[in-house]
């Protein structure tokens, strides 16, 4: 698919897509830059309670990224699973 047929797909099918490649394919490069960017996605939403949290705790951030695709913490990690499905087409 396309950017702009990415694009069209709401953050929880971005999301699903993106983590499901990468967990298939063993890509723990992307998992691992998902893990590092949530906390600021978090705090780009006004809550930092749950940023201050992330940064705290591990086992957050891994509970976040299988579960980022939701709300506004998925809209705003929107362009990271774009930019990763257009990388993978095949997702």
């Amino acid at each position: 698919m396309n950017t702009e047929g990415l694009e069209s797909l709401p953050a929880s099918e971005l999301h699903d897509r993106a983590v499901r490649y990468a967990v298939r394919h063993g890509d723990l490069g992307f998992l691992w830059n998902l893990l590092k960017v949530i906390p600021a996605a978090e705090a780009s939403t006004g809550n930092e309670r749950e940023t201050a949290a992330d940064l705290s705790r591990v086992s957050a951030l891994l509970s976040d990224a299988l579960a980022a695709g939701e709300g506004e913490l998925g809209d705003a990690l929107r362009p990271i699973y774009i930019e990763y499905l257009t990388k993978h087409p095949d997702a």
